[in-house]
């Protein structure tokens, strides 16, 4: 997860290396009965309607209180988050990427909320990210927004006929591409664009045995879909083979794509409805493509191995937290209810993010985009649910893996490579 480009750092990107146990809190009877709460939120995804509803509602139900709402990049969160949080200046809420979210608990950054799961939702909480935030049984971090990747096209590329199943997409992407235009966009670095292939072929990226995490990029399935991946890269991509997703959109708005596989609000930088580029990162500010392909931008499932089925893909989100060095935390606690409330939730959806709160998805758009999602997010995996996990993104071993696959290296002594490293992380 992965966004406007901040969206196209994509849900749960590169985590922080995190270490210790989770637990920890402050005395909620020696809070201040005034204050101001700060709520971290990472990237433009949460709009400022929620913004304003978030700050009006908390200030009106909380005298003497004012809220302020800071935004953080994704690179932010893997570089700058556990000192902040360890500090005595920590902020109250905090967005986390979905993947990130039990490294934080693990090393004891997170209240535990389990208290409250039940007022933020209880079961009508999104289940997937309700996993994403729960350690050893105790609820850490509450569900904020899911999505999940789905491939943008537009005719004037593509034509009209779109491919039935895996194969038959690399084969198409391979007939598109010319020496300026990708067939299909795919970076090297991408790669949570990259573990559909692996799925798709029954591969794995870790499998718990016992205590013991076996990786499995080297097994037999891992590499069909990586070799499968390795020919997008080689034959149906001229995307850098060191770059990452975030100069995706701009390609396609250059008429240098015809498949774009992203998230699914990616459609707000392409159509022009969310701005995209980081000015104070030097980029240029685009208002997206609506007079050229974003006019007809369409989109569809990645499919899988067999017509009629999906690939499955990453399910992307975010989670929010209470911050465990908050001097404010029955507060912390009453701004994520707000932020889990129907009303805050539905103003997320109206933005074509899967809400964390499943009532809420009645205001999601009712478009092609919006449904391609949902059958998208119908067949999603996870990455490997270990507190270690965190390191095993921070240290960036699997982008710098499929790198070394995209410009033409082996894949099976590669992946090999790759697999002694995650179990070197997730087995200590």
């Amino acid at each position: 997860m992965i966004k406007k480009l901040g969206a196209f750092a994509l849900v749960g990107a590169s985590a922080v290396v995190l270490a210790g146990c989770a637990g920890g809190g402050t005395d909620a009877a020696a809070e201040a009965e005034t204050g101001d709460l700060t709520v971290w939120v990472v990237g433009t995804d949460t709009p400022q309607t929620a913004r304003d509803y978030l700050k009006d509602t908390f200030e009106a139900e909380n005298d003497g209180w004012t809220l302020t709402i800071e935004e953080k990049t994704w690179a932010d969160v893997s570089d700058t988050y556990t000192a902040a949080l360890s500090s005595s200046d920590s902020p109250d809420v905090v967005e986390v990427g979905n993947t990130q979210a039990l490294g934080f608990a693990d090393a004891g950054l997170f209240v535990d909320i389990s208290d409250i799961q039940d007022e933020l939702g209880g079961d009508d909480l999104l289940p997937g990210l309700v996993e994403a935030g729960t350690l050893d049984g105790t609820f850490y971090a509450a569900p904020y927004y899911a999505g999940g990747r789905i491939v943008f096209y537009t005719p004037q590329i593509v034509g009209d006929t779109l491919p039935e199943t895996l194969e038959d997409y690399v084969a198409q992407g391979v007939a598109l591409k010319t020496d300026t235009v990708s067939g299909i966009y795919a970076p090297g670095k991408d790669w949570y664009n990259a573990l559909p292939y692996v799925w798709a072929n029954g591969g794995e990226i870790a499998v718990q045995d016992g205590d013991e995490w076996d990786a499995q990029f080297s097994s037999p399935e891992s590499l069909k879909g990586l070799d499968m991946l390795q020919d997008v890269y080689l034959n149906a991509s001229v995307a850098p083979a060191d770059g990452n997703e975030r100069m995706g959109n701009i390609a396609f708005c250059n008429g240098e794509v015809g498949f774009l596989s992203s998230p699914a609000w990616a459609a707000g930088n392409i159509t022009g409805a969310w701005p995209w580029g980081d000015e104070a990162a030097g980029e240029e500010v685009s208002e997206g493509c609506p007079d050229t392909f974003g006019a007809d931008l369409s989109a569809f499932a990645l499919p899988g191995m067999k017509a009629g089925e999906t690939a499955p893909i990453f399910a992307g989100g975010s989670n929010i937290a209470v911050a465990t060095k908050s001097d404010a935390q029955d507060k912390a606690k009453e701004a994520l209810k707000i932020m889990l409330s129907e009303d805050y939730q539905k103003l997320l959806a109206e933005q074509g993010l899967t809400p964390g709160y499943v009532p809420a998805s009645s205001s999601l758009p009712d478009t092609d985009i919006a449904k391609a999602q949902a059958a998208a997010l119908a067949n999603s995996k996870f990455t490997p649910t270990s507190p270690n996990w965190a390191e095993v993104e921070a240290a960036q071993i699997i982008p710098d893996a499929l790198v070394k696959i995209a410009q033409g290296g082996d894949v099976k002594t590669i992946a090999e490579e790759l697999d002694a490293q995650i179990e070197a992380i997730l087995n200590k």
